[in-house]
């Protein structure tokens, strides 16, 4: 029989929600997930183009967690990275040999990534309330309520809201939000090709947005494909055919013939950032406080340090015998997390306006300066340090300790 009183609920089983759930029903908390899927439709979830990077800091936070074992096997370590601007000759080049033994990340499927959190929750003791909504939620002084569509409620000390960048649980904490659209959209998909990339990431930055190569398993890569928001509708309609010779236009031969895979996925990009990260009984993690451009890959890598942070407060917390639900434990949480993803948002907004156009001064600027990096070694290894997520006031999970 199912309880429904918990010290932690997550609402969201998407990556970062389900990983902070699983890690805290594996350090002994209770706690129960809130998902309107069913895990049964993740774990069934087969290759669909999309494919998240995973950096050197965040496989640590897997591995804390327990859940890296599940997905090790399918993926791709990150070799190097090349990032040059259009056809320039001047280019920046991170090579894992200059800094660790180490890949400086990997490129992970997303439906692997399902199929492992899925499995990994059938074994715990987190407890799913699935197949169902979150049809109201009330803070109270000691507790949350939080009221199902099929008729249920739970009770928390603490209810962290992993729903998404539209997170209906932050409305309702009246919780603020900044957002700004970016005049493009995001094309995805994954390519087949005949030389192997040999675990190189390439990001290319041409004048509607930067298109990015990601190295996968099998002589495959993922794409990232930013494209001007007018423009992408057309690109998407064309039939097969047409849209791998666009693709190829982009793409360009080194890697000898490529082919398209049968999915294609598209998405507007904006930004999302919420004023605040907590309330009286809540926290927000992942896209519910933060929402960034791709440029950089570094989506789902602040979403697990969301979830490492989160995760060390809450039993820290534990651990003293405190109420985790208090708004006292929780600014720790906010102080600890924001300033790094205002970063990561400053950051990738600056490269996707400085980068994204073809202004010849600025093309000019940029190409210097990506040359000037890669020919200055320690600044070059603080940039591949900080990209590889092991620069900062670093939570125990990503410093390779236990919760």
């Amino acid at each position: 029989m199912k309880k429904n009183s918990f010290d932690v609920v997550v609402v969201g089983g998407g990556m970062v929600g389900l990983s902070l759930a699983l890690g805290l029903a594996r350090a002994g908390v209770p706690v129960a997930l809130i998902e309107r899927a069913r895990l049964s439709d993740m774990a069934a979830a087969r290759f669909d183009g999309r494919g998240s990077a995973v950096a050197a800091g965040s496989q640590r936070i897997l591995g804390g967690l327990g859940l890296w074992e599940g997905v090790a096997d399918h993926a791709e370590p990150i070799l190097e990275i090349r990032i040059a601007d259009g056809m320039s000759p001047l280019f920046l080049h991170y090579d894992h040999a200059e800094i660790s033994d180490g890949p400086l990340g990997w490129i992970v499927e997303n439906a692997v990534t399902r199929r492992a959190l899925a499995a990994a929750a059938e074994k715990s003791s987190l407890q799913v309330f699935e197949g169902t909504e979150l049809a109201d939620c009330h803070f109270g002084e000691d507790a949350a309520m939080l009221d199902l569509a099929d008729g249920q409620t739970v009770t928390a000390r603490l209810v962290v809201a992993a729903d998404g960048r539209d997170s209906p649980l932050r409305a309702a904490a009246g919780i603020e939000a900044v957002r700004w659209n970016y005049p493009q959209t995001g094309i995805v998909c994954a390519v087949h090709h005949e030389v192997p990339h040999r675990g190189i990431a390439q990001e290319h930055f041409l004048p509607a947005g930067p298109f990015a190569i990601l190295p996968m398993t099998e002589n495959r890569s993922s794409i990232v494909w930013t494209e001007r928001h007018d423009l992408a509708p057309d690109i998407l309609a064309l039939d097969d055919e047409a849209f791998t010779s666009e693709l190829r236009q982009r793409f360009g031969n080194f890697l000898g013939r490529v082919d398209v895979g049968p999915m294609r996925w598209s998405y507007p990009l904006s930004v999302v950032h919420s004023k605040r990260y907590i309330a009286p009984r809540l926290a927000l993690a992942g896209d519910a406080a933060h929402a960034i451009h791709p440029i950089a890959g570094q989506g789902f890598n602040i979403g697990l340090r969301d979830v490492a942070a989160l995760a060390e407060v809450i039993m820290d917390t534990l651990r003293l015998g405190l109420d985790p639900g208090a708004i006292t434990a929780l600014e720790r949480y906010e102080r600890w997390r924001k300033p790094d993803n205002m970063m990561m948002i400053g950051v990738t907004d600056a490269l996707n306006r400085l980068f994204s156009n073809d202004i010849p001064p600025l093309r000019i600027a940029r190409d210097i300066g990506l040359a000037a990096v890669d020919n200055a070694a320690p600044l070059k290894k603080v940039f591949m340090r900080h990209a590889m997520g092991l620069i900062g006031d670093l939570p125990r999970l990503t410093r390779g300790e236990p919760l």
